[in-house]
């Protein structure tokens, strides 16, 4: 926030903070560290506002555009070509401040920011982002508002506990409205706006902000320069608006103090400093969010934006301390303090492979790292040394000799690291808590054109599963075909993208396939005895239990209990029932999809004081699956998906009936300034080139997106049309 004194003059600056050089070696005051994230629904301009912040800080000296494929942390083909980010990246800058009130060394803050995708099928990397950061920075069309995506990464960094601020960005966009977006996050996000500023003007007349604590106007000029702007009273026709908000700002602000509350309600109004110190307290707490606007894209509110990450996003050591696990994933008590002066305990959140190797991206959350160490990976129990560390700017990046807790930093040459893994000091190690991803919902056959592209297939693969936790591979036993399941078909045919040209492995595509599940529907109750006697020791096992489904809405895929009582079926044995039972549900009886939502319980059954083992009990277990799931009422579940289609009002019908056709469920329909968004669930099976279509009816103004929600019984028909599909390729592989 600029000070009070600041005086009424034009400032026409020639980017003084652009003298700024990168540091190569680790800034010591953790208070002055500030490790954001950028995330939004698409198209809300993250990666613009990530320009005009690397822009503003000295980091660059040219905005790249995103539609001119040049924005700096969209540096991958795919990004340049289609306009969207894919894959988060990370970079390092300095603020000094909006006037400069931070300047020196000691002085400037530091930003570890990275710019995530907007898209649902790469939420991954959203995810995994906010469980490194500290803070992030909210941003929302002026006209979308609240959008499907906004929704999805809202609640990851609600799960994650991570404090934001709000950026409503393209208020010079036609149909934008501030105060429509500020009641859309109360009411769709249930969150807590805090109003900091208001927009001069709107759309087209978009000129500046006033802040409300200073009651100061920021008024940009037409040159588009975001240095040019001058700092001026509040335009007489917003007075009676910025005090309102204003009085609700030093309300909701003074919540956080008592003392501060009982003053202001004796007539005494807080300072500017006990106001941000009460509005810092109350958004590291997650109470609020304060929430700013502009238009980044026009370079107008991007520095009162900047001014308020330093104000009121943590530093590393003021967020709660990550906690320490054991084997199991248990959490132990002891938590990753945030100190440099602690054991080494980081994170590695993202694996990225280049012409130099693989990249293992890496918050550090106590103690120092150094070129040259060894450290310990608890996932793997091996130790791996540190042959480079570097501070990344999307896809440069600068040498260091060393790091400290509070630090995103790069390690190259790390071998068997992946996404998740805790690396830690060797003499005192450690677990932090590991990132649990979302199972895919799509996959597609692929198979290399000839030899030579079969070798390239193999390697290429490996290095892209190590990139990507929620991309996975699989080789078909029978047909020897390689099968890839990811998240969306935008997910994939990205992957195939990357294969062809990243990797130069030309490859053939089949068909997308739907990962389909089975459940039971009825309560089985049953017993089966495993006996086998020939020659030496027998096998001996007898088990009776009951199978009954669970409720999808627990969300529990498979549990298993024993209520044995006296010795029938000795405690030793009952983990290997479970086993076998566990093991079996991966294969459905009626297609071979994994089987979920069942619960097994074991009422009793004998034992042999010779011939019983745990391997026989197990044998038991997996015979009992395959004679009893099919009495239990077998279906087949198919993933249903989330669907926010956007549509100009005049082919309203045409969507409608369209997603009608396609076993589509609408749920409701909102009508917004430029065309209706039309909310919906829907059959992935029946969604397969639906953005083909949604084009052609809408003239190529349509827009949507789609994510998983959950897996749903199929109709009769479908069922039998996938039973029968998945038969005539058994019978083609077995040709």
């Amino acid at each position: 926030m600029p000070n009070v004194h600041i005086p009424l003059v034009t400032r026409r600056r020639n980017d003084h903070s652009a003298s700024i050089k990168p540091e190569t070696k680790a800034m010591s005051d953790l208070s002055r560290y500030r490790n954001i994230g950028i995330f939004a629904h698409v198209d809300a301009g993250k990666t613009t506002t990530t320009e005009r912040i690397l822009k503003l800080t000295g980091k660059s000296h040219k905005i790249g555009e995103v539609h001119d494929g040049e924005a700096t942390t969209d540096f991958m083909e795919q990004e340049q070509e289609r306009g969207i980010t894919i894959q988060s990246a990370a970079t390092s800058c300095f603020w000094e401040g909006s006037d400069g009130q931070w300047t020196g060394d000691n002085g400037k803050y530091r930003f570890n920011i990275i710019d995530t995708p907007g898209h649902v099928d790469f939420t991954v990397e959203v995810y995994r982002s906010l469980k490194v950061l500290d803070g992030g920075v909210g941003v929302f069309c002026g006209s979308g508002g609240v959008e499907p995506q906004s929704e999805t990464n809202w609640r990851y960094a609600n799960d994650s506990a991570v404090a934001r601020v709000i950026f409503v960005n393209k208020l010079d966009r036609t149909g934008a409205d501030y105060y429509r977006v500020v009641d859309q996050i109360k009411n769709v996000l249930a969150a807590k706006p805090l109003v900091m500023v208001l927009p001069i003007g709107i759309e087209d007349n978009m000129v500046g902000v006033v802040d409300l604590l200073t009651r100061k106007a920021w008024v940009w000029d037409d040159s588009g320069q975001p240095e040019n702007y001058t700092i001026e009273e509040v335009p007489a026709d917003m007075v009676d608006d910025v005090e309102t908000y204003r009085a609700e700002l030093i309300e909701t602000a003074v919540e956080q103090d008592d003392d501060l509350m009982m003053e202001y309600l004796e007539g005494n109004e807080p300072s500017i400093e006990d106001l941000k110190k009460c509005i810092r307290k109350g958004t590291i707490a997650l109470d609020f969010f304060p929430t700013y606007c502009g238009s980044a894209f026009k370079n107008k509110g991007v520095q009162v934006l900047l001014d308020a990450v330093v104000d009121y996003l943590p530093s590393p050591t003021e967020v709660p301390a990550q906690p320490e696990v054991d084997p199991e994933g248990n959490e132990t008590g002891e938590f990753a303090t945030v100190t440099p002066d602690g054991p080494l305990r980081a994170l590695a959140f993202k694996i990225m492979d280049d012409q130099y190797g693989a990249l293992t991206f890496t918050r550090i959350y106590s103690g120092k790292l150094t070129k040259g160490s060894t450290i310990l990976n608890t996932f793997t129990g091996k130790t791996e040394r540190v042959g480079r560390i570097v501070e990344m700017s999307a896809d440069d990046r600068i040498e260091l000799d060393s790091a400290q807790a509070g630090d995103i930093i790069a390690l190259v040459g790390l071998k068997n690291v992946q996404t998740g893994h805790t690396l830690c000091d060797k003499d005192n190690p450690a677990t932090l808590e590991p990132m649990v991803f979302p199972d895919p919902v799509i996959s597609i056959a692929v198979a290399p054109v000839d030899k030579a592209n079969a070798e390239k297939l193999g390697t290429a693969i490996g290095k892209m599963v190590k990139e990507d936790p929620t991309f996975v591979v699989e080789t078909d036993q029978d047909s020897g075909e390689t099968i890839l399941k990811g998240m969306g078909e935008l997910h994939l045919d990205i992957k195939v993208d990357i294969l062809k040209r990243t990797h130069g492995c030309e490859v053939i595509v089949g068909k997308p396939q739907v990962a389909y599940r089975e459940t039971i529907t009825k309560t089985v109750e049953d017993s089966y005895t495993h006996k086998k006697q020939s020659g030496g020791s027998g096998q001996y096992g007898k088990i009776d239990y009951i199978i009954e489904p669970l409720d999808p809405e627990e969300g529990v895929d498979f549990e298993f209990e024993s209520k044995v009582v006296g010795g029938n079926v000795p405690k030793e044995f009952w983990p290997a029932i479970e086993k076998g039972f566990k093991m079996s549900k991966d294969v459905g009886v009626l297609a071979g999809f994994p089987c979920l939502n069942f619960k097994v319980t074991l009422v009793d059954g004998a034992q042999h004081a010779v011939d019983s083992s745990a391997i026989a009990f197990e044998i038991a277990a997996k015979a009992a699956y395959r004679q009893s799931i099919p009495k239990a009422g077998p279906q087949i579940l198919e993933p249903i998906m989330k669907l926010d289609v956007f549509t100009p009002e005049d082919n309203v019908g045409d969507v409608i009936g369209d997603l009608n056709r396609r076993r589509g469920m609408i749920k409701e329909q909102d009508r917004t300034p430029t065309g209706i968004r039309v909310k919906a669930d829907a059959p992935l099976s029946d969604m397969f080139g639906y953005i083909g279509d949604l084009r052609t009816m809408t003239s190529g103004r349509g827009q949507f997106s789609m994510e998983f929600s959950h897996y749903s019984a199929c109709p009769k028909n479908v069922a039998e049309e996938v039973i029968a599909e998945v038969k005539k390729r058994e019978e083609e592989k077995n040709k």
